[in-house]
């Protein structure tokens, strides 16, 4: 069983940032709750108010795929979905 990570930022347009930072303290909460989560963190940049740095580490690929479903329908994950391009998917 190979864990998985993903890696990279999220570039927010003006208009969402606080939309994503009031969905995140929620978002980060679920996520911890997840059996598969090892680790979660998001950062946003202070030198660039826009970026907002993504760092998740699952257990397993049914595990990423359960969170990435239930991610898509939240407030987090509409705000940042079209902003999320710039990341990597690693298999360890």
């Amino acid at each position: 069983m190979k864990k998985i990570i993903l890696s990279g930022y999220i570039d927010v347009p003006n208009d969402q940032i606080k939309l994503v930072k009031s969905a995140l303290p929620k978002h980060i909460e679920l996520t911890q709750q997840e059996n598969g989560c090892l680790t979660f963190k998001v950062t946003q940049r202070t030198n660039e108010p826009n970026i907002f740095d993504v760092y998740e580490e699952f257990v397993d690929k049914e595990a990423f795929e359960k969170h990435q479903k239930r991610v898509s329908n939240s407030d987090w994950g509409i705000a940042s979905k079209s902003a999320l391009r710039h990341y990597v998917i690693t298999e360890v």
